[in-house]
C-alpha cells in the first residue's frame, strides 16, 4: 500500500476495478508496468486456476516490471520470487482518454522461459502508432503446463484468459477499446494464440489474432502425464498437487531442466526436446487449434498467421550442428518427423543439411502455421498468411530469416534485447522493413486488414516480407503439398 499523494503530470493515475495505479510518462506515452491481473498462484492457489486480484487501498505504483515466473535456465534465463507475484502485465497508451485498438502480446519461450519485461517486448514503438499495447506474464514450465493430478490442465493458458478478462474489464481507463482486442504472439506465444482461439473460456475476449511461428506441438493427456511423472520423479515426489506443492517453484523449474537434458523416450519431442506444451485435455482445451478452427469455433475472429523462412536454423546453432549435419541426422529427422513424406524426391538438389533444416522447420513451425490459416478458412473464417524471408544480417548473416527475427521487426526494438543481435547494426532496409511490419500489425488491430488479400485455398496469396516485400503465391508450395494431408493432432506418448 502506498500513502496517497497528489500525482504530477509526469505521474498519471488511473483507477482500475481493483484500485488506483500510478504510472509514468515516457516519450509521449503513458506507461504502467507490473500491474497485477490475478492473485499470486502460491500457497493454497498453487497449481490452481488464476483468481482475480484483490483490491487495494491508496495508489499503487506501477513503475517497474513484475518478477519473471519460475522458468527454465537452459538458455540462461531465471525467474521467480517467493511471494509468487508473477501474474502481471504492462500497458503503453498514447491517450488514456481515447478509445483505441488494443494489442495484447503473449511472449514465447517454449512454454518454459521468457517474460513480458524483456527489452525486446517494449511496446513503445507500437503504441506510438495509435494503439494501446499490453504485454503479459503467465505461468511457465511445471507451474503452468505440467499435467498434475488434482490440478486444472493448461494453467498457463488460463492465466492468459485471466489477463484478457482484465483487459475486457479495465482497458477503457487506459484509453483502449475492449471491443477491438487483438492478441498476438510468437513461437510459444503464437501457439498460445492458436490455443486461445480453440478455448471456450476465451470466446469473446479477442476479436483479431496474429499467430507468428505457431508450434505444432500439442500434447495428449497421456504424453503430458508421462512427462509430469518424470518431472515429479526428478523432484523426488509423486505428480500430485499435494506432493508437488511441497517443492519450491525454483526447484521444480530445475527438475524440468533435468528432464529436458535427458529426454530419450518421447518420439518426436526427443529429437527436438520439447518438455512443455498445451494439453488437449478435452476441457480447458477441447481440441487442437487446427480441429477447432476447422469446426468453425473462431470463425468470427480474423486471423493473421505466418512464419519465417529459415525457422530451424537458430536451433541448429544452439544445438551445435549448424554446418555439420550428417546424412544420418537428416535421415533420422525424416523418419521421425515426416515418415512417408518424399522430401528427397521433392527437393532433389538439397543437401543433407538443407533437408534437415527443411523437415525440422516444416514439422515444428512452418506447416502448423499454414495449416492454422487453412483451418480458419475451412471453418468459415478469414485468414491472412505471411512469410518473412528477409535474411538476418546480424552474426555475419549466418542464420538467414530465422526463428525470432520477426520479433524485433514487429516491435521496432532493433537495438535492444537478445533478438536485436539478429539485426546487428540497423540498416536502412531493417528500419524500413520494421516500419512496414509494424504498420501491418497496427493497421490490422485498428481495422482488421493487414494490408494484403485474405488467404484462400483456391488462391493462396501470401505477404512475403523482404526488401522489397511482395504479395504472391505461397513461397513454400512444395512443402505445403507434401504436408497437405497431414493432421496436426495431439502427440501420443510414443
Amino acid at each position: 500500500m502506498v500513502t496517497p499523494r497528489t500525482p504530477s503530470i509526469s505521474e498519471p493515475v488511473v483507477r482500475t476495478a481493483a484500485g488506483a495505479l500510478r504510472g509514468a510518462r515516457e516519450a509521449g506515452l503513458t506507461v504502467f508496468r507490473g500491474v497485477p491481473f490475478a492473485e499470486p498462484p502460491v500457497g493454497a492457489l498453487r497449481f490452481q486456476a488464476p483468481r482475480p486480484v484483490r483490491s487495494w487501498d491508496g495508489v499503487r505504483p506501477a513503475l517497474e516490471h513484475g518478477p519473471p515466473p519460475p522458468q527454465s535456465g537452459v538458455l540462461g534465463s531465471s525467474g521467480g520470487v517467493s511471494d509468487g507475484g508473477w501474474l502481471t502485465l504492462n500497458v503503453w497508451t498514447p491517450d488514456p482518454d481515447a478509445a483505441l485498438p488494443v494489442m495484447v502480446w503473449i511472449p514465447g519461450g517454449g512454454y518454459a522461459m521468457g517474460h513480458s519485461g524483456l527489452p525486446e517486448y517494449d511496446g513503445g514503438h507500437l503504441a506510438s502508432a495509435g494503439t494501446v499495447v499490453v504485454t503479459i506474464n503467465y505461468r511457465l514450465g511445471v507451474e503452468g503446463f505440467a499435467h498434475i493430478e488434482g490440478a486444472p490442465a493448461n494453467r498457463g493458458l488460463l492465466d492468459q484468459v485471466a489477463a484478457l478478462e482484465w483487459v475486457r474489464d479495465n482497458i477503457r481507463v487506459f484509453g483502449g477499446d475492449p471491443d477491438r482486442v487483438t492478441v498476438f504472439g510468437q513461437s510459444a506465444g503464437g501457439g498460445s494464440v492458436a490455443a486461445l482461439l480453440a478455448m471456450p473460456t476465451a470466446a469473446g475476449l479477442l476479436h483479431r489474432a496474429v499467430a507468428q511461428s505457431v508450434p505444432g506441438t500439442f500434447f495428449s493427456p497421456e504424453l503430458a502425464a508421462d512427462l509430469a511423472a518424470a518431472f515429479a520423479a526428478e523432484a523426488g515426489v509423486r505428480p500430485t498437487v499435494s506432493e508437488m506443492a511441497e517443492v519450491e517453484p525454483e526447484l521444480l523449474a530445475a527438475a524440468g531442466d533435468a528432464v529436458f537434458a535427458q529426454m530419450d523416450r518421447w518420439a518426436a519431442i526427443t529429437l527436438r526436446p520439447i518438455p512443455f506444451a498445451p494439453v488437449v485435455d478435452g476441457d480447458v482445451l477441447p481440441a487442437t487449434p487446427w480441429q477447432a478452427l476447422a469446426d468453425g469455433r473462431a470463425r468470427d475472429v480474423v486471423l493473421v498467421a505466418g512464419h519465417t523462412r529459415d525457422e530451424h536454423r537458430l536451433f541448429s546453432l544452439i544445438d551445435g550442428v549448424l554446418g555439420q549435419v550428417t546424412r544420418e541426422q537428416a535421415e533420422t529427422a525424416l523418419r521421425v518427423l515426416a515418415p512417408g513424406l518424399p522430401y528427397r524426391e521433392a527437393f532433389p538438389a538439397a543437401s543433407d543439411e538443407e533437408v534437415y533444416e527443411l523437415v525440422n522447420a516444416d514439422w515444428l513451425f512452418r506447416m502448423p502455421s499454414v495449416h492454422l490459416a487453412e483451418a480458419q478458412v475451412a471453418g468459415g473464417g478469414r485468414a491472412h498468411l505471411f512469410e518473412l524471408t528477409w535474411p538476418a544480417p546480424g552474426m555475419g548473416g549466418l542464420l538467414g530469416a530465422c526463428h525470432g527475427l520477426d520479433v524485433p521487426l514487429v516491435f521496432g526494438n532493433l537495438t535492444s534485447g537478445q533478438t536485436a543481435t539478429l539485426i546487428g547494426e540497423p540498416s536502412p532496409e531493417a528500419v524500413a522493413l520494421s516500419a512496414e511490419m509494424r504498420g501491418s500489425w497496427t493497421g490490422f488491430a485498428a481495422h482488421g486488414d493487414p494490408g494484403w488479400p485474405a488467404y484462400t485455398t483456391g488462391e493462396p496469396l501470401t505477404r512475403v516480407f523482404d526488401n522489397p516485400s511482395t504479395v504472391g503465391p505461397y513461397p513454400e508450395e512444395t512443402a505445403r503439398l507434401l504436408w497437405r494431408d497431414h493432421v496436426f493432432s495431439a502427440l501420443p506418448p510414443l
